[in-house]
């Protein structure tokens, strides 16, 4: 069943713009947990620029988006992990930040990454990213509203997720690495009923 209209479309293709910004979000989970208010976290980070951008309007628009996956998980918890936890625990939060804001990371994160864990097919290729896309883009006529580039580019976003997330040495590696969820957002998780979100860690119990 195709979407009717693109803006009907679960998948943004604002990923492009937005990325994994691990930093980001450890700076707006660290004000969040400090129990600062949504306006007042946005006001410090754009008073303070405390991302370091160029422009006002580029740090407001990634602290919006980063305010936007931080409350996309609904539990503070998971928001001061990011913000206190030691930084591969923090990013691998964040990770899940990202595929609870976004559709598409999501269904790349389970439909893809967490089948090559299942099946114990350790090859992730160029090829497995194309189908993935060529099947969202049958699926959903907001997808096959984009431009070829706009594809490469998120592509390219999705792998350098798995980069920061050790799940791939690198932008090159075509070999999936055996992760391990850490026990803070395995138990959150656990705990708001989200095991669907499980394989996406290599969690299969």
């Amino acid at each position: 069943m195709r979407n009717a209209t693109q803006s009907d479309s679960p998948y943004k293709a604002s990923l492009t713009r937005e990325q994994f910004c691990f930093y980001e979000m450890r700076t707006t989970a660290k004000l969040m947990s400090d129990g600062l208010s949504d306006e007042e976290v946005m006001s410090r980070i754009v008073q303070e620029n405390l991302f370091q951008y160029p422009t006002e309007k580029s740090v407001r628009s990634i602290a919006q988006m980063c305010v936007s996956r931080l409350h996309a998980m609904n539990n503070k918890g998971l928001v001061a992990a990011i913000a206190e936890q030691p930084v591969d625990d923090s990013k691998q939060v964040c990770l899940y930040a990202m595929m609870k804001d976004s559709r598409l990371v999501w269904d790349f994160m389970l439909t893809v990454v967490a089948e090559k864990y299942r099946s114990q097919n350790m090859k992730l290729t160029k090829m497995d990213l194309n189908v993935f896309f060529m099947r969202l883009q049958e699926q959903d006529d907001g997808v096959a509203a984009w431009s070829e580039s706009t594809i490469t580019k998120i592509k390219q976003i999705l792998t350098r997720i798995l980069v920061e997330n050790g799940y791939l040495d690198n932008n090159r590696s075509e070999t999936l690495n055996p992760v391990l969820i850490c026990p803070t957002l395995l138990n959150a998780i656990l705990a708001d009923g989200e095991k669907a979100a499980l394989p996406a860690f290599n969690y299969f119990r």
